[in-house]
């Protein structure tokens, strides 16, 4: 790939390569896309999907009795947070900040219980409708039955993932009872390693990058025709599951009297690893919601592999190695050198823009957020933040009483508490080093 001629086209590459944190707007934002297949109707049949398991997650998973089975996380307005920030930036934010808490969604304790699960529930209906005797008006509580656990035992769920994808395929898929395995890279962490395996799930690991890892996985569950293999870079149902937030959070605004207008703009700020998750999330506003909510998402200097993507055009047909980067980064959920064949291609006139970021500043916002409004994140759903301070520069219009911006903390409930002290602890000694 001739790198010289791709900075001649795009300018921004260059400061990719030298890991430099950069803006990027997108120039095809809000343009007719003709190319675009999927639509609101697939949404909504992702939502009726999640309705009808609703009494079966009930059942398996006692966390989710308080709201009947529905796997959703609160939108909360973080004042302190606001303050916090405010005080160390020349540039304020006017309007209001919101945290999206996926950081607290049931199950696995991420953004990934929307896609990852929604793909193992399609996955057992499938089995359950065609192998078994499921009609669609039964109470889906039954599948938690003997007699489906039997049935499930025969078909196998695989997936490839630095980490939180993971936890909610393997923890939904061994509750189910279908032989489970996850391939994991180097860059995912141990104490997750370990909570699969206390689900029986089988974790197979590789002293490699990401996608490396997802060819193997890929391969690997094409042998063998009873496995389901969940695809992070192509899969469309993993696509959707994440879309149904957007439905939610709709609903949220309503209850909490957040306006969605030309005059109140709402911009949300969303960690991009492979884009699946960002990319269903910002599908879903856009479609869900309309054209006054911005998706703005967030990478790593050394893993931009969205932002590159968008950027030359080249969506997963180019990588972050490409251009000599390391791909290397704390936030293990971003750790993903190339993006996946479909986000790309469908947030082409969707998405707003993207923002990159050092690894110190996660550190940072997750120890301010601990501080100011006692919630605890992982690194990479503190991302959102580094986000901020470019979108109030760049774009003017987002700065005014009536924005409305909303942080998504994709993930960080199901950290052990060894392992939030050593984060909160790196923070907190970026902030004195910065005083």
């Amino acid at each position: 790939m001739d790198i010289q001629s791709l900075i001649q086209k795009y300018p921004q590459v260059d400061q990719l390569r030298k890991m430099q944190p950069i803006f990027w707007r997108n120039p095809d934002y809000g343009k007719p896309d003709p190319e675009l297949k999927l639509t609101k109707a697939d949404i909504f049949d992702a939502v009726d999907r999640w309705n009808r398991f609703a009494p079966y997650l009930e059942k398996v998973f006692p966390e989710t009795i308080s709201s009947h089975g529905i796997i959703e996380s609160p939108l909360i307005k973080t004042n302190q947070m606001k303050q916090q920030w405010n005080q160390e930036h020349t540039t304020k934010i006017d309007g209001q900040l919101y945290l999206k808490a996926d950081n607290e969604l049931p199950v696995s304790g991420s953004i990934k219980s929307r896609g990852g699960i929604y793909e193992v529930l399609k996955f057992a209906e499938h089995i359950a409708m065609t192998k078994g005797n499921l009609v669609y008006m039964d109470d889906y509580s039954i599948l938690a039955t003997p007699k489906y656990k039997k049935l499930f035992a025969n078909y196998g769920v695989a997936v490839a993932s630095t980490g939180n994808l993971a936890l909610s395929v393997g923890i939904m898929a061994a509750t189910f009872g279908f032989k489970t395995t996850v391939y994991m890279s180097h860059d995912a962490k141990q104490w997750k390693k370990d909570k699969l395996r206390n689900y029986g799930v089988n974790v197979k690991e590789y002293n490699i990058n990401f996608s490396a890892v997802v060819t193997k996985a890929r391969n690997e569950s094409a042998k063998d025709p009873s496995v389901h293999f969940i695809d992070d870079e192509g899969s469309v149902d993993l696509f959707l599951g994440y879309a149904v937030s957007a439905v939610r959070l709709q609903n949220q605004f309503k209850k909490q009297n957040i306006k969605v207008d030309k005059d109140h703009p709402v911009i949300v700020y969303l960690p991009a690893g492979v884009g699946g998750s960002p990319g269903g999330t910002t599908f879903g506003l856009k479609n869900i919601i309309g054209p006054n909510i911005h998706a703005v998402f967030c990478e790593p200097t050394h893993v931009p592999s969205v932002t590159l993507g968008m950027m030359t055009k080249l969506y997963n047909h180019i990588s972050v190695y490409d251009i000599g980067l390391d791909g290397l980064t704390a936030a293990d959920g971003l750790a993903v050198g190339r993006s996946s064949r479909i986000a790309g291609k469908i947030l082409r006139t969707l998405l707003f823009g993207s923002v990159t970021f050092r690894d110190n500043m996660i550190y940072k916002y997750l120890t301010q957020l601990k501080d100011t409004e006692d919630i605890t994140v992982e690194p990479s759903a503190a991302a959102g933040y580094t986000a901020i301070e470019s979108i109030l520069k760049h774009v003017p219009d987002f700065n005014s009483a009536n924005a409305t911006h909303i942080v998504w903390a994709t993930g960080g409930d199901m950290m052990p508490e060894s392992e939030r002290k050593i984060d909160y602890d790196k923070g907190k000694e970026i902030i004195k080093e910065s005083k």
